[in-house]
């Protein structure tokens, strides 16, 4: 009987693990960035604190881009926490060419005081 349990866990456990790589390849294939050109942005507002802090840096952005260009959503990849919200505010504005399919689109918003 302890066999047959240990065949049934290892059966259970390898179609489990080939059901998260099929999902994890699947989900990856939908979010590969795509090359959209950028038809129109406008720079970000530059947070007082870090204006204040005297901060600086890239902050790492996907957006989600519906196909008559504009940003559905966003997502911050990386960068100063105080400054990805003025980046996301930002991005959300912006507007890509029209194309068939929603894409993602990997962007990087950079910020200097000036």
């Amino acid at each position: 009987m302890a066999f047959l349990s240990r065949s049934f866990l290892s059966r259970w456990a390898l179609a489990t693990l080939f059901a998260l790589s099929i999902a994890s390849y699947s989900h990856s294939q939908q979010e590969a960035p795509s090359k959209r050109r950028l038809v129109g942005h406008s720079a970000p507002a530059y947070p007082s604190l870090a204006r204040s802090m005297a901060l600086q840096g890239v902050v790492r952005v996907e957006a989600v881009v519906l196909p008559d260009g504009s940003v559905k959503a966003v997502d911050i990849k990386g960068g100063h926490p105080v400054l990805a919200q003025a980046a996301a505010n930002a991005v959300l504005k912006w507007k890509w060419e029209p194309a068939p399919h929603e894409s993602h689109e990997a962007v990087e918003v950079k910020f200097s005081p000036e």
